[in-house]
């Protein structure tokens, strides 16, 4: 900590790491840049050296996670070279469990754009590896992003179901929910599968893009 009459010097990264652990803290929502200038006992403006805005840093709290959840390799462990579907299942699943390493993960994702370059490797082996399976550059361009926005979309509904100790949003009740749409039987009973075991339904709307993939674009 620094002392009354000393001016912490910061740099980007020192704000990125207390940034990630506030959002775990607080989530995204209650994150400023007011917040973390306090964490770190400096003023909000002495930040703006670093970042223009909250938009700019979470592009900057996106790119260091990505760097994080990549940081043992980019490539799938134990797969063959030629088995697309393993390496795509696997990447989805790394991508989904490290969003879930963070509070909001997904939602500080979404929309956000990399300041590095350390994403270019990943998805050079992806595209490589899905035209190598017999798709054209297209078809694998727009598989990749299929599935990258699948478990944006996946996570994101996922994490805004789990209730904090300091979130005032109550659980989601089940039987409420089923009294509310007692009009629409089929959307009540439906319930326990939408909002319940996410491992499984994520496992299996994984299976299905990439069956469908496959069948879809005549690639075995």
């Amino acid at each position: 900590m620094a002392s009354k009459n000393q001016t912490p010097r910061l740099d980007r990264a020192q704000v990125v790491d207390t940034a990630l652990r506030l959002l775990d803290e607080v989530g995204l929502d209650r994150l400023s840049l007011r917040l973390i200038a306090a964490e770190l006992e400096v003023k909000a403006p002495a930040l703006y050296w670093h970042f223009r805005d909250k938009r700019e840093l979470l592009d900057e709290m996106a790119t260091e996670m990505y760097r994080r959840m990549t940081a043992a390799g980019d490539e799938p462990p134990g797969l063959a070279a030629d088995d697309w579907r393993g390496r795509l299942t696997a990447t989805a699943h790394g991508l989904r469990a490290g969003l879930l390493s963070w509070r909001d993960g997904a939602r500080v994702f979404s929309g956000t754009r990399f300041t590095g370059d350390e994403h270019g490797r990943g998805m050079e082996a992806q595209l490589a590896n899905l035209t190598a399976a017999g798709f054209t550059f297209p078809q694998a361009v727009t598989l990749a992003t299929a599935l990258f926005t699948y478990v944006l979309g996946f996570v994101t509904e996922e994490q805004g179901m789990i209730a904090y100790a300091d979130d005032p949003r109550p659980a989601l009740d089940m039987a409420e929910r089923e009294r509310r749409l007692a009009a629409t039987p089929l959307a009540a009973e439906a319930g326990p599968l939408v909002f319940g075991d996410y491992d499984t339904r994520f496992t299996e709307g994984i299976a299905l893009l990439v069956a469908g993939a496959g069948a879809r674009y005549g690639v075995g």
